[in-house]
């Protein structure tokens, strides 16, 4: 059962009334997927948004020889498939569950009510909406990349949100497979490109779900081709 408690956990719907949140939670459902589930399918017209709460999905789509590539990540708390909320058009991309996945769906209808009627949840939606576009063009424009190496380095030093001066923690970074789907590479290239960053003491694994970026300033020099691996 979705509650209005449970609604205001996701920070672009916790400035709504209580009384909004109640009529919202009355209309939404909680849905679980395993790893690998297909969450939101391309090329249909999807009648709810997807609010995650629990796991992490990723956001694929497929060349025409049928490889899979990475577009972009959802995190709790975060949410997918609000381009249909602007145009009433099918989803553009499958999104798929990386892990187990405990998510929220909101009727696209009843949101885009809330959404008119209150300007700071257009607002929100509308940045998202254009961030996670300058982001998917960002990650197009990695693929074009010669080398490898800097192709891992940019998608890399993509996930550092500072200035990149000092040792960065990266909680709960991509897998070795999840980066290469995102970069149309094989997992054991990937996993060549991170000896070599280990070996040089660039990063470095801190448990399964922490990496150290030991030294953001070579990263970056490599992610923009000023140095070579």
């Amino acid at each position: 059962m979705v509650t209005p408690e449970l609604l205001s956990t996701f920070p672009i719907l916790k400035p709504l009334p209580h009384d909004t949140l109640s009529q919202l939670a009355t209309l939404s459902s909680l849905r679980k997927f395993a790893r690998r589930g297909i969450v939101l399918n391309a090329g249909v017209r999807e009648e709810s948004i997807c609010f995650l709460f629990e796991g992490r999905l990723q956001g694929v789509d497929f060349t025409i020889d049928g490889r899979e590539v990475g577009l972009y990540f959802v995190e709790p708390g975060d949410f997918c498939g609000e381009v249909g909320l602007f145009d009433h058009g099918p989803q553009p991309e499958f999104v798929i569950a990386l892990t187990a996945v405990v998510s929220v769906f909101v009727p696209m209808e009843s949101l885009r009510a809330v959404m008119l009627s209150h300007p700071q949840v257009f607002r929100v939606m509308g940045e998202r909406l254009a961030a996670r576009l300058r982001q998917m063009t960002r990650q197009r424009s990695l693929l074009g990349l010669p080398s490898i190496g800097q192709r891992v380095c940019c998608q890399l030093w993509m996930l550092v949100k500072d200035d990149g001066r000092q040792p960065v923690m990266i909680s709960n970074p991509p897998t070795h497979m999840e980066i290469a789907i995102m970069l149309n590479l094989s997992r054991e290239t990937v996993t060549r490109v991170f000896q070599t960053l280990q070996t040089r003491q660039i990063v470095k694994r801190d448990g399964a779900s922490s990496l150290l970026i030991t030294d953001p300033a070579a990263l970056r020099d490599l992610a923009e081709g000023r140095q070579e691996l």
